[in-house]
Parts: structure tokens; C-alpha cells; sequence
């Protein structure tokens, strides 16, 4: 591996400017390929195997050209009235306002149906709360500026008599937003990244590579998301990851070329040396991104399937950037990315490659100590992950916005005036196609179902052409987040076998309340064999790395301690609101059920990158005759600077997705940036080194009948370092390299 990048490096080394002219134009063409491309389609949200999915499958099926689905619909909204109080809606002049409201917003250009809630019976029993259904004919991306500012004047017109009005629906919809935030966090990794190498050439020189990776592989997620179908999240989580691994790639492969230069290394060599030892360590570390990434597709839902594998893309080309992309560069700036002592005077600080500095100091702290520093770190982390138990899973919806919204107040005032259960019907689809009697066996299930303990009440059930498949909807007593909801749908579905029994017709229970729960339940179900794939296979990777059991194990355990402890921070503020305030969460509610097993599968692939680079140096050292405990320091004096600023460099970038409106990306950035917190600075930095200076020789063992199965891969570089200071030898006899005045 290490020879072949080696070779790698010096190619593109020499061919700089065909290597820099080839990712140009892959630039110029991704980008021109989504500029041309037809818009993505409204993405649509599938949970194979579910019986809400069936159920959504079955109305298809039998009610052909009925849209289903926010997908097929257009866009629609739900005007709210509320009299003052003490007063009724149904009151003369209330009616009158509520009548003109609609009849003003039925005059809205693209609008398609405006109800009169008195005509369409949606008044509450106490006459205090009404809505009108608006129905649009286009999809919601497709409403004019012009028709949403009619709405809502028409709204203020209502307001203005004394009532109370109120909107929710798709037509308040919003393209997620980000605003500055995530500027910040790329200004904050330059800001790094020129603290750590004192040079603007070192230091912009990963943002130009990371920039070039994540802008041709955004472009082109978004010129194939019509043909795919992919949402906007998909782009979204490639470009968060992306520029994280990119900056941090190209900074561990210019690091190296520096330190080899600072050897005595000509350029060429250097950028040889830099691409196989630190490029091996970026090839295996992206290979566990990805696998971590495209193991989602284990899951069975399409929607992260399209995220992890995209995502996986980008991380894999940003890969390809790193290794070839890169010494391209340093071809052409050989002098430039070097500190700026060394472009001044031509030294070679290799004399001061000894001396103590904060990665030795802490690596010694450690190795001295390994055993209370081992106990204090997982005592920590153990503390910060017991949130983690009360994790409850859902779906944000208008209930979770903040009550500054005029779809969070249309959603409570909805609730009061019809009941708690009526933000969330259950969908009932009643397959009475065996049945003698269709219509008797619909209404019997009907009355059955409306028997149940938790049913407020049951709509009239609506028939297909045919005559046998209907559909009615059945009200909860309870709010569609209340844990009474998913036990009632539990129950219809325990008492289906009866029920069906008696009527001679088969039913199932969806909507949207429903698809939530077999949501939750479907990837809760898929998380542990997803967390046995994804660790075995990483663990199986790392044996070939490290040739040992004991290091891959040891970097699964702490994977875990850091994803928990990450679950447990999400918990404590979105779920409990602690600090939300300060993290802009307006609102608290339950967990967003694709967010754990996304934030799982990148946790534990950017887990593995900061153990691939740090724990490489540290074999590197031990191959080269140092015994385990001062590898370790080794290790550290080489690495554990970079280390720190990749981490920080991660952090800002994930925290500067806290900032986008879409609630899953929020979280993930949250999730993330907390996440590479714990496991740079409390597994990698602290309890690695502790478990490896407790383990002795004995982490770098391995059975011997497994040895001889396992292959030889050189990561480290071994043969290349002895190659190279070789050649740094032969430069401190007389033969030095001068260096290119660029």
C-alpha cells in the first residue's frame, strides 16, 4: 500500500499540472451537469416492510388517480379561527369574518378550493374553534411569493376583527437554510489551520483541495437527485462531511510532507514519503467513513440508503483528492507550505524534533499514570451518556416548532378546540374484497374499531370504484406524540385477528401517527445488526492495519463510549432542553428517528479516522525499535498536534450546521461536533494511550496462526521511512538537495 501511493504521490508530484488541470474540469463538469439538470422531484418518504407502507401501497393500488401522499398532492393549508372569549364562532359577526376570510382566500391566485368550515362541518362542539381546508393547485415549492402574501393578508385581515387566526400546512413549507453558521466554522478551520503550520500556503492549501472534493461531489448528488430522487438532506450531509474529512485528509498528507522536508527530503521525495505513509493512513481511515457510511443500506429505508451512499461518495472522493490532488500542489508550491523559518533561512529545524512539546507532556502524563487516567475518562463519558436511556424516538412536526410560529399556535389551538388526538388521525384502510357484503363488513369494522378504548370517533368511510377497499379515519383521545397514541395503535393491531374475524374484512392501521411508530420500530430493529456489520467489518479492517486484536477491539469499545456519550448530550438538550436556548433549539420534543443511526454510522467512521492516524505513528515508532511506552510519546510528538487541530477543525465544521432551519441537519451537526469532541479528546487522545500503556507488548501481538492469515500491509511505510533517511543521511554528507526557490 505504502509503496504503491508512494509511487502515486510522485506521479502527480511530476504531472502537477495535468493532475490539477483533470480535477478542474471534473469541477467544471459536475457543476455544469447540475446546472443543466432537471429540478429533484418532491422526495418522497418510503419505509419498506411496515404496515404503513403496505397500507399506503394497497391505496395505490386500488384508488388509481386519488392522490395519497404529501408527495402527489398540492399544496395545502388549514386556516384556524378562534372566537374571543366568552364568545362562538357561530355568533353573526364572527360568521361574517370567518366567511369573508375564506372568501378572500378563495380569490388567491393557484388556489383550488377554499372550504367553509360551517358548510363542511369543521366547527368544534363548543362553537369556539373552526378551520377552513385550502387546497392549491400546485405543489407547495411551486406557490408563488404573491399567493403567500395574499394568505396572509387575508389572515391579518381576521385578526384585525379580534378573532384569532392561525395557519399550518405545507404551504408555509421553507427550503432548509443555514444563514452564516456554517461560514463560521469553515473561517474557524483557516483560522486553525494557520495556528498549526504558520504558513497561509499550508493553511489554505486543505480548504482549496476540500473545497474542489465536496464542490464536485455536491454537484453531482445534485445533477443525479432528479433521476435518483434524492432530498435535500442527501446534499446537505455529503457537503457537512465532505469538507470535515477533506480539510482533515489533506492536513494529516501536508503535515507529513513539512516533517519530511524538515528531514532534508527533496521535494519529490517528500511528497512520495507524505502520500505513502499519511495518504495509507487517509485510504483506511475513508474506508471505514464509508463503510460506516454504506452500511445504512442495511437499514431498509430508501431515504438513508440515498444519504449514507452519497455521503460514502464524497468521503471516497475526497479520498482521491488527498492523494493525488495534493502532492499535485505541493509540486507546484514545494517552498511554499513550509514555516516560514525554514523558507527564510534554509534550515532544518530536525534539531528540535526532540524536544518536548504539549503532545509529549501529555502522552508522559498518561503513560505514568494510565490507570486513574483510564477510570476518570469512562467514568466521565459513562456519566454523560446516561441520558442516552431515556431516548425516545419520533418525528418533529408542528408541535415541535416554537410557539413564535403560526403553525405551532394553529396546532395547539386545533388541539383545544377538537381534542389532543386530532392533530394525528389514524388512517384506516379496510380491504373488504372478500367479503359478501362489502359495504356491511366496512361499516362493522368501523363500529369496532370505534368501540375501542382511545377512539374518540371514526370518520364515514370513503369507497373506491369498485366498491371493496375503504378508507376512514379514526380519532385518538391522545396527541400523536403521546405514548397512550402508540399503545392504542398496538391494540387495533392486537385486536385485528378478532375484528376481522367478526366483520369478514381485513384492515390496516397507518397515517402519519402510525408511519411515525413503524418508523421508530423499524430502525430501533435495525440498529444492532447495522452496529454488527459496520464493527466487524471495521474491526476486520484494523486487523489488517495494526496486525493486532487487542488495538481493534479497544477502538470499537471506545467508539462506543463516545457514541453514547454523544446520544446522551442530543437527549439532554433536544430531548430535554438543557442549553437549548443557547444552541438555538426553540423547542424540545422527541429524538428524530433517523438521526441516532445516521449519527452512529458517521461517529464510528470519523472514530477510526482519528485512530488510524494517531495509533499508525505509534506502531510506526514501535517498528522502528522504540519499546511500547515511549512509542507512545513518539506517537504523540508527531501526531497528536495535527490530531488536535483535524478534531477542532471537525468541530467547527459540524457546528456550523447547528445553524440550518431543518431539524434532522441540526441535530446531526450537534450530534456530530459533540461527538468528535468526546472521541478526539477523551477516547483517542486519552484512553488510547492509557489502554495501549497498560497493555504493553501485548497490543501489538497477535495468535500466530492468525498472523500468517492475515496480509502484510505496510501502512506505516516502513520501507520508505529507512528509504528516507537514507537520503536524509546522504544530504548531511554533502550531497543536499537544494530547495526550488518557487
Amino acid at each position: 500500500m505504502a509503496v504503491f501511493l508512494d509511487r502515486l504521490g510522485r506521479l502527480a508530484f511530476r504531472r502537477r499540472w495535468r493532475v490539477l488541470l483533470m480535477w478542474v474540469v471534473a469541477l467544471v463538469a459536475a457543476g455544469t451537469a447540475s446546472a443543466l439538470a432537471p429540478a429533484a422531484p418532491d422526495g418522497s418518504y418510503s419505509m419498506p416492510g411496515t404496515e404503513s407502507q403496505r397500507a399506503f401501497d394497497l391505496i395505490e393500488q386500488r384508488f388509481p388517480g386519488v392522490s395519497v401522499g404529501s408527495s402527489a398532492e398540492g399544496a395545502s393549508a388549514k386556516i384556524v379561527f378562534v372566537a374571543p372569549d366568552g364568545q362562538k364562532l357561530t355568533d353573526q359577526g364572527n360568521r361574517t369574518v370567518v366567511d369573508e376570510v375564506v372568501g378572500r382566500v378563495a380569490k388567491v391566485d393557484q388556489v383550488v378550493r377554499a372550504a367553509d368550515p360551517f358548510e363542511a362541518d369543521t366547527v368544534s362542539e363548543d362553537g369556539s374553534t373552526a378551520y377552513a381546508s385550502v387546497t392549491f393547485e400546485v405543489k407547495a415549492k411551486d406557490v408563488s411569493d404573491a399567493a403567500k402574501q395574499d394568505l396572509e393578508q387575508a389572515v391579518e385581515a381576521g385578526r384585525d376583527t379580534g378573532l384569532t387566526v392561525e395557519v399550518s400546512g405545507s404551504v408555509l413549507a421553507t427550503q432548509p437554510s443555514g444563514g452564516a453558521t456554517e461560514l463560521v466554522g469553515v473561517v474557524v478551520a483557516a483560522v486553525v489551520l494557520l495556528l498549526t503550520f504558520g504558513s497561509l500556503a499550508a493553511a489554505g492549501l486543505p480548504l482549496l483541495t476540500a473545497l474542489i472534493g465536496v464542490g464536485i461531489g455536491t454537484a453531482t448528488i445534485l445533477a443525479l437527485s432528479s433521476a435518483l430522487g434524492l432530498s435535500s438532506a442527501t446534499s446537505t450531509l455529503a457537503l457537512m462531511l465532505g469538507l470535515a474529512v477533506g480539510i482533515d485528509y489533506a492536513m494529516f498528507i501536508v503535515s507529513r510532507y513539512r516533517e519530511e522536508r524538515a528531514r532534508g527530503l527533496a521535494p519529490e521525495d517528500a511528497a512520495g514519503v507524505a502520500v505513502g505513509t499519511a495518504g495509507s493512513s487517509v485510504v483506511f481511515a475513508g474506508l471505514t467513513v464509508v463503510i460506516g457510511l454504506a452500511g445504512l443500506s442495511v437499514v431498509g429505508i430508501p431515504t438513508l440508503t440515498q444519504m449514507g451512499l452519497a455521503a460514502a461518495g464524497t468521503v471516497a472522493l475526497s479520498v482521491l483528492v488527498a492523494v493525488t490532488l495534493i502532492p499535485a500542489m505541493l509540486g507546484i508550491f514545494p517552498r511554499a507550505v513550509l514555516a516560514r523559518s525554514v523558507r527564510r533561512s534554509g534550515a532544518r529545524p530536525d534539531a528540535d524534533e526532540d524536544k518536548p512539546n504539549m503532545g509529549t507532556r501529555w502522552a508522559r502524563l498518561i503513560v505514568h499514570r494510565p490507570l486513574p487516567v483510564l477510570l476518570v475518562a469512562v467514568a466521565a463519558l459513562g456519566v454523560i451518556a446516561l441520558p442516552a436511556a431515556q431516548l425516545h424516538l419520533g418525528t418533529a412536526g408542528d408541535e415541535s416548532k416554537p410557539t413564535s410560529t403560526t403553525e405551532r399556535r394553529a396546532y395547539d389551538d386545533l388541539a383545544k378546540g377538537f381534542g389532543p388526538g386530532f392533530n394525528g388521525p389514524l388512517t384506516i384502510v379496510v380491504d373488504a374484497s372478500t367479503a359478501d357484503d362489502p359495504k356491511a363488513a366496512v361499516a362493522a369494522t368501523a363500529r369496532e374499531i370505534g368501540a375501542v378504548d382511545g377512539v374518540v370517533s371514526v370518520s364515514t368511510p370513503s369507497f373506491n370504484e369498485a366498491g371493496d377497499t375503504a378508507i376512514f379515519s379514526a380519532t385518538p383521545a391522545t396527541a400523536p406524540t403521546d405514548e397512550r397514541t402508540v399503545d392504542l395503535i398496538h391494540t387495533l393491531r392486537d385486536d385485528r385477528p378478532a375484528i376481522e374475524k367478526a366483520t369478514d374484512a381485513t384492515f390496516m392501521v397507518s397515517g402519519s401517527t402510525a408511519g411515525n411508530i413503524d418508523s421508530d420500530q423499524k430502525v430501533q430493529g435495525a440498529l444492532v445488526p447495522y452496529l454488527g456489520l459496520v464493527v466487524g467489518l471495521a474491526f476486520l479492517l484494523l486487523l489488517i492495519v495494526f496486525r493486532s486484536v487487542l488495538v481493534p477491539l479497544k477502538a470499537a469499545l471506545g467508539f462506543l463510549l463516545s457514541v453514547l456519550a454523544a446520544l446522551g448530550a442530543v437527549v439532554a438538550v433536544f430531548q430535554w432542553g438543557w442549553l437549548a436556548g443557547l444552541l438555538g433549539v426553540d423547542q424540545t420534543g422527541p429524538i428524530m428517528n433517523t438521526m441516532p443511526i445516521v449519527m452512529v454510522g458517521i461517529v464510528f467512521g470519523l472514530a477510526m479516522d482519528y485512530e488510524v492516524f494517531l495509533v499508525t505513528r505509534i506502531r510506526e515508532a514501535h517498528l522502528q525499535g522504540e519499546h511500547p511506552g515511549q512509542a507512545i510519546v513518539s506517537g504523540f510528538r508527531h501526531s497528536a498536534r495535527v490530531v488536535v487541530a483535524a478534531a477542532v477543525i471537525m468541530i467547527s465544521v459540524f457546528s456550523g450546521f447547528i445553524g440550518v432551519s431543518e431539524t434532522l441537519i441540526k441535530m446531526i451537526g450537534f450530534g456530530m461536533a459533540i461527538a468528535v469532541l468526546f472521541d478526539a479528546f477523551v477516547v483517542r487522545m486519552t484512553i488510547v494511550p492509557a489502554v495501549l500503556a497498560l497493555l504493553g507488548e501485548r497490543a501489538w501481538t497477535m495468535p500466530h496462526w492468525l498472523e500468517r492469515l492475515v496480509p502484510q500491509v505496510d501502512v506505516e511505510g516502513h520501507a520508505l521511512t529507512h528509504d528516507a533517511v537514507s537520503k536524509a543521511e546522504s544530504i548531511e554528507e554533502g550531497e543536499r538537495v537544494d530547495l526550488p526557490a518557487h
